[in-house]
């Protein structure tokens, strides 16, 4: 036994041991072969110090009366109980790509930061700690499980204040996974912090000093353009800060959309309080669903064997079986009850006359919301019966038709959805049709699992809904039509459930025989639901959607508990005015955040905003400061805080924000206003414009206060917010509920961007999997202008993004060698090698300048559309390998590469790049092309005129052409090994023929009609068209067809041109040394097959097309 303790305790200390190494992350990459890596990092230090010192990313509002443009971007603030990291850095890259496009544009930028403390998250870590160093020492000694991993056993605390409580709830509530049960102490290790400096995060002061602070420091060496004059912390910690949302919550409360009473909503008992999408550590999103529970009374209960051992407990009460339904409309069709027989039931008293069965957590439930005593806890039960006990009970069910129910195995119920009890309507639920035929058609199925033919044999289906196409048994005509042939086809069953409920609620009409004949579904559902309840065949019943577990590790309920609320959607006027500015105002970018604002604006209700635990900023209500507000409710309108928080908390004058941080307001500001200052009157002059800042009851100097009003009328609205596309169903739309409530319209949101998350090589970010990296590590490892490319080549939409490691990889080759290339090529030319040419452009440096223009436009709607993507598409990948191209033409004919293109091509290069990849840019601008000042001051580049497609279409008409026939001399010539091909003549067409230009006009007008895109099926509306020249010659016509839909995929509506764009016959004329060079010739000459007396030996004159072009070669 001792030796056994002994192995015990060097098993936890070795894994102590390389936990805090591998945790530290002592990974950085070095050695010669990160050598190019390290110049990027020299670089961007070098100029994040220059940006730094000159303030270049502060934005303020003119002093005089004018309004240069503006674009002001916001992203959430990050929650601060941790280290910024990869996700957080790919959603923020969206907000600061744009803000480096804005600038470049000409605009007056503002991207600021903020940092949230807000909440039970920082609290209950730092409890935790606590706890921790309670149970195991200081520092903790964990027991080593069976699985040799270090985790604790679970405890049991003395619980006695809440904030105990919230962490009881981790050691003592339902088994969670692993993952979840991890040690704070082991997590913070992970993060690299010594057993020292861990103890000290047992106050929530000590998160607050380190991680506000340090994620501003990640931002700044990821190259963000943030004015960080104006970052700060929420809650009270920050009194200024805190004074702006008390005055938010007075403005709901005097507008009647903040209100107190009793509400069912998500709750943590352990916690003591309501648990919202931020409180949770899984489940978010998750909203209460509504039940009905249908009475199923047993008949002469101390009959049943099952409950006659009871008797005692029971005496002569009534014994109700609970069932869970969505369905109250269709109780009348009730032919049995099913139980599942290896579930276990618990027996609970409902009142002194009433014992009602079902599973504990519906029991739970039902305690928290006032209907099982004794309330608000987990009741305990009479007794406990097995599924299988209760077999074959017979039952009077509420509203049923039937005197007379049993109880009836079902094998596919699940107990954690409900009560473990469903009612059986085979009318109008496919699963319950299915799975009553199979017992009444498989004997040897009832006799397995111990059904008598008299519980099911006498039942058959009650009609109850006509349904128009389905008739008055849906559940049997989907089931036969479907071909289900048993209850486990559970696909079908699912999909024939959805078809059947969404018909019958929409179109259905009761047949009962009753006074409910002839009602239609949709209406008599709540009446019925309301009759069955006020008569006491049901109960009212409401329980989280999916599993929702609190940041402390317990399992959710839906209490009904005192709260106060904001009315989201139960005010129709405010609601409406929300849904028309998402309809109409609000820019989504794309079609799928739209319709999350749609739906989330459709079934968003009433939110509890207050906690009992935690931090945040109290309640400014004499009856309500017990309760501080949620993370969620004090984080919709800071935004407009941004545009005076300098005013407040920023560095004095002369001082940088990285010299002087304030973030939590305590140090004084430039200005010496302090919290007190800022009264209700003083925000509402700055944010609404009302009253005379002269006449205001403060000590703010009436000039500062007017300077405040013009930053926020300046910057306001917001033009830009950026998020992931988690947010859509809370806090972007509790921001944009927010602004319609206590602004005008004028300054609600302009446009919300939002994207997916991020795997990392096609993985979810886990530390379980190896793959988890904070945003400084990955910066440490690989530089941050790499990690951007690589961000941006990600993805845009709300499809999970992909961050390649590979790709980063590659970039820091790709930047360092531009810059070697960039450096050498418009420097001194080494001697032995040819300098860049001057004169005249030829036909290639032409075309390359005309590329360099067409990558302007592009990449300017792309930037201007959030397709970052896109953006590096063609401002980097493409205009790369268009460079590339360019070098090998000049150097196949003979030349080198013009001067002042190459210039123009390194300084387009660069201002396109510069939104995406600051520090290579900068490098480029100032130590490459010599400019004076930073490239963040320079604008968007212009194109030198207007696109010239046709110039585009040529050259790519003449590479076509090279590679047709090189290869057509190629298979020559392994045919003719001897003979050495030096001779080629080669036939082109000028114009189209009848039948092309018809083919045209056709093609054009439904590409015009698709919205500039060729439709699929195109080839049958051809065929279907009626003219029967395409149709005889449709082969053709298809070939012809494809050469258009590729020359309209690069060149849009030119390609449509009924007088051919390219002029072949000169183009290729004008390039013959060119094309000889290339194609290894003596001699070629070119002719057009309209030329009478061009010679055609080879006869070549009727087979070329437009765009293709026909040769002989020989030697």
């Amino acid at each position: 036994r001792v030796g056994f303790e002994i192995g015990r305790w060097l098993k936890t200390k070795f894994l102590r041991f390389f936990s805090l190494r591998s945790s530290s992350r002592m990974t950085t990459k070095v050695g010669p072969e990160w050598t190019r890596r390290d110049r990027l990092l020299e670089i961007q230090r070098k100029y994040q110090r220059e940006w730094e010192e000159s303030r270049v990313f502060e934005a303020d509002a003119p002093l005089d009366a004018s309004k240069p443009p503006k674009f002001f971007i916001t992203f959430p603030y990050p929650y601060m109980n941790g280290k910024l990291h990869l996700g957080h850095g790919f959603s923020f890259s969206k907000a600061e790509f744009c803000a480096g496009y804005q600038r470049l544009k000409g605009k007056r930028t503002l991207l600021p930061f903020g940092l949230h403390i807000t909440g039970m998250p920082i609290a209950a870590c730092a409890q935790k700690l606590r706890n921790e160093m309670a149970q195991y020492g200081n520092p903790p000694v964990f027991p080593v499980d069976d699985d040799d991993e270090e985790a604790p056993k679970k405890p049991e605390p003395t619980v006695k204040s809440e904030a105990d409580k919230a962490i009881a709830g981790k050691f003592v509530g339902k088994k969670l996974k692993k993952a979840a049960n991890k040690p704070q102490w082991l997590i913070m290790r992970d993060m690299g912090y010594t057993d020292e400096q861990i103890a000290a995060f047992s106050s929530a002061d000590q998160w607050i000093k380190e991680f506000p602070p340090k994620a501003l420091e990640d931002l700044r060496i990821f190259g963000a353009r943030v004015d960080y004059r104006r970052s700060f912390v929420t809650t009270e910690v920050n009194p200024f800060y805190d004074s702006f949302i008390r005055w938010q919550f007075r403005k709901l409360r005097a507008a009647d959309l903040l209100e107190f009473g009793k509400r069912f909503t998500i709750y943590s008992p352990a916690d003591g309080q309501p648990c919202q999408d931020h409180d949770r550590s899984s489940g978010e999103g998750v909203q209460p669903q509504e039940y009905t529970l249908i009475k199923l009374a047993v008949q002469r209960p101390l009959e049943q064997p099952c409950f006659a051992p009871h008797s005692g407990v029971l005496g002569g009460r009534k014994v109700v079986l609970l069932a869970a339904t969505l369905r109250p409309e269709t109780m009348f069709g009730q032919t049995n009850c099913w139980i599942l027989p290896s579930g276990e039931y618990g027996a609970y008293e409902l009142s002194e006359t009433e014992v009602v069965m079902c599973v504990d957590r519906a029991a739970r439930n039902l305690a928290w919301q006032h209907v099982l005593r004794p309330y608000d806890s987990t009741p305990k039960p009479l007794f406990t019966l097995k599924g299988e006990q209760m077999m074959g009970l017979p039952l009077s069910a509420g509203n049923a038709i039937l005197p007379t129910v049993y109880t009836l195995p079902m094998l596919t119920i699940k107990t954690d959805k409900g009560t473990g009890i469903v009612t059986s309507v085979p009318s109008d639920a496919p699963d319950d049709y299915q799975a009553l035929m199979d017992l009444k058609n498989k004997p040897d199925f009832r006799k397995k699992l111990g059904v008598k033919d008299e519980w099911v044999m006498p039942f058959d289906v009650i009609p109850i809904i006509e349904i128009p196409g389905y008739g008055n048994q849906a559940a049997a005509t989907l089931c036969q039509q479907m071909k289900i042939q048993s209850q486990k086809d559970a696909e079908k069953l699912a999909e024939a459930k959805n078809l059947v409920y969404l018909k019958g609620f929409n179109e259905g009409v009761l047949i009962t025989e009753n006074e409910w004949k002839g009602v239609r579904v949709k209406d008599a559902k709540p009446l019925i639901r309301k009759m069955m309840i006020e008569k006491g065949l049901a109960l009212s019943y409401s329980e989280p959607e999916s599993r929702v577990i609190s940041r402390s590790g317990d399992e959710c309920v839906v209490a009904l508990t005192d709260q106060w609320y904001i009315k989201y959607g139960s005010n129709p006027e405010w609601k409406q005015k929300v849904a028309d500015h998402v309809a109409s105002t609000l820019e989504c970018y794309t079609t799928g955040t739209r319709r999350g604002f749609e739906e989330t604006v459709g079934w968003l209700t009433e939110w509890a905003c207050s906690r009992t635990f935690g931090l945040g900023t109290k309640l400014p209500f004499p009856e309500a400061e017990k309760f501080v507000i949620d993370s969620l409710s004090d984080s919709t309108i800071y935004m407009a805080y941004y545009t005076i928080a300098h005013f407040l908390q920023g560095p004095p004058p002369g001082q940088t924000s990285s010299t002087s941080v304030n973030l939590d307001g305590q140090k004084p500001g430039p200005y010496g206003i302090t919290p007190q200052d800022l009264t209700d009157e003083v925000w509402d002059f700055i944010f609404l414009g009302k009253g005379d800042a002269a006449k205001l009851n403060t000590k703010i100097p009436a000039d500062i206060l007017k300077r405040m009003r013009a930053e926020f009328e300046y910057w306001y609205p917001m033009d830009l917010r950026c998020s992931g596309k988690d947010l859509i169903q809370n806090h972007l739309t509790m921001c944009l509920y927010n602004h319609a409530a206590i602004f005008p319209p004028h300054h609600w949101p302009r446009s919300i961007f939002c994207n997916g998350h991020i795997l990392v090589d096609g993985e979810k970010m886990a530390k379980s999997k190896g793959n988890f990296m904070t945003l400084r590590q990955c910066i440490e490892d690989y530089s941050t202008d790499p990690i951007r490319l690589a961000f941006a080549d990600a993805g845009d939409s709300l499809d999970d993004a992909n961050f390649v490691l590979n790709v980063v990889n590659a970039q820091i080759l790709k930047l360092t060698k531009e810059m070697e290339w960039s450096k050498e090529i418009l420097g001194p030319a080494p001697a032995g090698t040819a300098a860049p040419r001057e004169g005249e452009l030829t036909f290639f440096d032409r075309v390359f300048a005309t590329v360099l223009d067409k990558a302007i436009v592009d990449t300017d709607k792309h930037y201007a559309g959030q397709m970052f993507r896109d953006a590096i598409q063609t401002c980097w990948f493409g205009l790369q390998n268009a460079r590339d191209e360019y070098r090998s033409n000049c150097a196949s004919a003979g030349q080198t590469m013009h001067i002042a293109v190459l210039r123009r091509f390194v300084e387009v290069q660069a201002l396109l790049l510069s939104p995406i990849c600051p520090h290579f840019c900068e490098y480029i601008w100032r130590e490459v092309l010599n400019k004076p000042t930073s490239i963040h001051l320079a604008s968007f580049p212009e194109p030198s005129a207007p696109v010239d497609v046709g110039l585009l279409m040529a050259a790519e008409y003449l590479q076509d052409t090279l590679r047709t026939f090189r290869a057509q001399i190629m298979k020559q010539a392994k045919k003719a090994s001897d003979k050495r091909i030096e001779n080629g003549v080669i036939f082109v067409v000028g114009s189209y023929s009848e039948l092309q230009v018809k083919t045209i006009k056709i093609v054009y007008a439904e590409w015009v009609k698709e919205g500039c895109q060729i439709p699929a099926d195109l080839a049958k509306r051809i065929q279907t068209g009626g003219d029967p020249e395409l149709v005889k010659d449709f082969k053709r016509v298809m070939g012809f067809v494809a050469y258009l839909k590729e020359a309209a995929g690069k060149f849009g509506e030119k390609a449509f041109q009924t007088t051919p764009a390219v002029p072949e016959k000169a183009i290729l004329e004008s390039n013959l040394s060119y094309l000889k060079q290339q194609l290894g010739l003596s001699s070629l000459t070119v002719h057009d097959a309209a030329d009478p007396a061009a010679p055609d030996d080879h006869k070549l004159r009727g087979r070329c097309e437009i765009g293709r072009p026909v040769g002989a070669f020989w030697g």
